[in-house]
């Protein structure tokens, strides 16, 4: 079906007779596949007597041909799939096949994309970045203290380049513009942290998305922000220049070096916030975080530091 996809992507009609020799398949098959293209990926195709078939918004597919283009120092080898189940699944995938990282996986859709805590990722497809980036990591702890906030940093400067200009972070793993969700983070790990391990930098962007009844919170995306529509294959070149200059930062310098830069761009800085844990609740103002990326909290006047997992950060109403 997203070869179909890839013939209609230029936004021009297509006659049913031309899309079947470039398939090798009969025009009735052709009308059956843009059947499902409308009935299981949701696209909106026009269809006109005489002139043949349009998509109702112009598709441009991922091509590690074009990131590389567009890359200005970042040579990370990348991997587009068509539709996977999640990316960091493919990523961890790669790594049992003994795939040398780093390397980047993307995919057009996510079947079962994870957020955090296990949430559903929703993941329509040519719309978003669904991406993941694996690491080797052979520093110890060290390496992978504040890794997340980095990779977060990393999506705040990139959207913001790109003219999202309220972007902000919110920690630990979320980019968001106002308490609009644009962007999140998802880490795993496989092997031993004090050693040899390897790490998978899970990112999702919300980038053409304008309509998503399957999300639950309040979320936005680069195109709703920015008033017009994105190149992904930019997007995700940027975005693997930029995280490669912070993750070199970083595995010099150690997370101190990016943790004032972080702060800045915190949204919920000095604001009144509940942490919850479970049934747990602490209720404080959010100081910063501390060289390890950990949270500092003033509850009751009393700093203290709370590391992430599977801690989850709200405003209070009084914020």
């Amino acid at each position: 079906m997203l070869t179909l996809l890839k013939l209609l992507g230029d936004g021009r009609f297509h006659s049913g007779q031309v899309l079947g020799a470039a398939l090798g398949i009969s025009r009735s098959a052709v009308w059956k596949q843009l059947q499902h293209l409308e009935a299981e990926l949701g696209l909106s195709i026009h269809k006109v007597r005489g002139r043949g078939y349009q998509l109702a918004t112009p598709v441009a597919l991922l091509d590690p041909v074009e990131i590389s283009r567009y890359s200005a120092a970042c040579a990370w080898p990348v991997f587009v799939f068509d539709s996977i189940d999640s990316t960091n699944a493919e990523a961890l995938r790669s790594i049992e096949r003994g795939v040398a990282a780093p390397f980047v996986v993307l995919a057009e859709r996510q079947v079962s994309g994870r957020g955090r805590r296990g949430r559903k990722w929703v993941s329509p497809i040519a719309e978003n970045i669904y991406y993941s980036l694996v690491l080797r990591m052979d520093g110890g702890m060290r390496q992978l203290e504040g890794l997340s906030l980095v990779v977060g940093l990393a999506v705040m400067r990139t959207l913001r380049e790109l003219g999202v200009t309220g972007a902000g972070l919110k920690w630990p793993n979320d980019v968001l513009v106002g308490r609009k969700k644009i962007a999140g983070i998802l880490l795993e790990l496989v092997g031993d942290p004090a050693d040899v391990c390897h790490v998978v930098l899970g990112v999702g962007i919300n980038v053409n998305m304008q309509v998503a009844d399957e999300v639950d919170q309040q979320w936005s995306s680069m195109r709703l922000e920015a008033g017009r529509a994105f190149d992904r294959n930019h997007v995700v070149a940027l975005l693997n220049d930029v995280l490669q200059e912070h993750l070199s930062r970083h595995r010099s310098e150690g997370f101190v070096a990016l943790q004032g830069e972080w702060e800045n761009g915190h949204l919920w800085q000095g604001c009144s916030v509940s942490l919850v844990a479970g049934v747990n609740q602490v209720d404080g103002v959010v100081m910063g975080i501390n060289g390890q990326g950990a949270l500092r909290l003033s509850v009751g006047g009393v700093e203290k530091v709370f590391s992430g997992g599977e801690l989850s950060l709200r405003l209070r109403d009084d914020s």
